[in-house]
Parts: C-alpha cells; sequence; structure tokens
C-alpha cells in the first residue's frame, strides 16, 4: 500500500507547487509521511460535514482543495473553526494535502479543465510564468488562468448554457449583453477577478471566474469585458471529482471518493 509521501510525490508532479500563488499554502499540511493510505477522500473545502465524512469513512487522506490551516495560527484549540476542524482530524489520524493554486494553474489542472469544458482552442495561460517555461518542454502549458478562442462566434447567452451544461448548474450571474457575440474567452476559477485586467489586454470578450466584486463588474462593464459567474464552488467542485478520478487510476489498492456531504453553502431563494 501506498503511503502519505508516495501520494505527496505524486500530488507535487501532477500539481507542481511552484506553480502555487506566493500568498498560498500548498503542500502536506498535517499528518505523518510514513503513515499507510487506505483510503483518500477529496473535497474543495473542509468544512464540519466534510470532516465528518472522512472521520466517518475512516479516511487516511484528505485531499482538498482549499488549504487547512490556510493562514498561520498562533494556537490549535477548539474554539475557533479551524482549530476544531484541525484537531478532529488529527485525532481521528487523517492526512491532509492541498494543491489549491497549483491545481488551478497545472497542465491537467481546473483552468485547463474549464476551457477544455467551453472547447476553446489555442489555450494559453492568462499569466505566463517565463522564469518556468524554459526548463519546461515547449508544449508544457505554465501559468495562471487560460484563454482561448471558440472556433466561431456565438452569443454570451449561448456561451453562458454551455458553461451550466458542463458545471451541471441551473443558473449563473452576468454582466453585458445576452446577444453579444464573443470569440475571445479568459477562463480563471474561484474568486479571480484581478484576473480582467489581463484578459482585456490580451483582447478577451468575456471573462469566466466563480466570483467576483461589484466593483469589479461595474469595471468589468465600464471596459467592455462581459463577466460569467457560475459561483465559486461550481466553478472548482467539478474538478475535485475529477481528482478523485485521477488518483484512483494512479493507486487502483486504494479507495477514493469525492466528499459526498459536502454543499455550495449558497443558494437561491
Amino acid at each position: 500500500m501506498p503511503t502519505v509521501r508516495d501520494l505527496c510525490e505524486f500530488l507535487e508532479a501532477f500539481a507542481p507547487p511552484r506553480l502555487a500563488e506566493e500568498w498560498d499554502n500548498v503542500g502536506l499540511l498535517v499528518g505523518r509521511g510514513e503513515r499507510v493510505v487506505e483510503r483518500i477522500m477529496t473535497c474543495l473545502t473542509i468544512t464540519p460535514a466534510s470532516a465528518e465524512e472522512a472521520a466517518a469513512e475512516r479516511a487516511d487522506l484528505i485531499v482538498t482543495h482549499h488549504p487547512l490551516p490556510f493562514r498561520p495560527l498562533k494556537r490549535l484549540t477548539d474554539q475557533t473553526t479551524p482549530g476544531s476542524l484541525l484537531l478532529r482530524l488529527i485525532e481521528a489520524g487523517i492526512a491532509v494535502y492541498s494543491p489549491h493554486t497549483a491545481f488551478d494553474s497545472a497542465r491537467e489542472g481546473i483552468n485547463q479543465r474549464l476551457a477544455a469544458g467551453l472547447e476553446l482552442l489555442d489555450v494559453a495561460p492568462l499569466r505566463p510564468l517565463p522564469e518556468l517555461v524554459a526548463a519546461q518542454p515547449s508544449n508544457e502549458v505554465l501559468g495562471a488562468g487560460r484563454y482561448g478562442r471558440l472556433a466561431k462566434p456565438q452569443r454570451l447567452a449561448e456561451l453562458a448554457d454551455r458553461l451550466k451544461t458542463f458545471l451541471h448548474i441551473e443558473g449563473l450571474q452576468a454582466v453585458g449583453v445576452a446577444d453579444r457575440a464573443v470569440q475571445t474567452v479568459a477562463v480563471a476559477c474561484g474568486s479571480a477577478g484581478e484576473f480582467l485586467e489581463p484578459a482585456r489586454r490580451l483582447g478577451c470578450e468575456v471573462l469566466v471566474t466563480g466570483e467576483t466584486s461589484f466593483h469589479t463588474c461595474l469595471e468589468a462593464e465600464a471596459t467592455g469585458v462581459a463577466l460569467l459567474l457560475p459561483g465559486h464552488y461550481a466553478s472548482e467542485r467539478f474538478a475535485v471529482e475529477r481528482l478523485s478520478d485521477v488518483l484512483a487510476e494512479a493507486f487502483p489498492t486504494v479507495q477514493v471518493w469525492p466528499s459526498r456531504r459536502e454543499r455550495d453553502p449558497l443558494r437561491w431563494c
């Protein structure tokens, strides 16, 4: 059976930590490297529900997209939500690994899969990492975000429908005229309003991101870049489910599943 260290080595090759943003906290965050792994749960975020699921299902490792802990902790007690969750996992002997923004930017990461789901052509990073390109094969995709073009122009409303179908969601928010024709599309999962300006400079007519601020929406409207906002959860959860398949294929002796209790905390009412 593989160990936590074996899983870490695989995940570091799949989503190299060097691709992560400087402010991020990626890698093995909780656990012993020599611990044998028989059961893995993937999730977008460790919450009370997903932590209890992992403990009830006797998981040895959680691969969570969002790090826990994310910020440095001065004390580890049950008086805070992060502390309470970490204590629960440590007491259950569950290790925690987070690839976060390294997974966002990886060759087979979330943004690349979003671009593929929208059937974009000639896909490239929105923010290339030139210091890494020289050390990689010429066909390696390195950098944050993605942009590409549709095979032919289509209405913004049609692109929104394609996105909803791919993410299996019923609705999304949008900035821009529904009948506007678009062809060059940028994607940046999660909360990525900071990609608006790079997208605009590259000639993108629309940016797909999970969520952004009201003022970024106003800036997008003023600068003529449409936005499609399916929600933070929807823009990333699909890739966590795919990551479960990737790990199961790489480690056939290990039982792997995406969290069944995880839910988007936001709902329409």
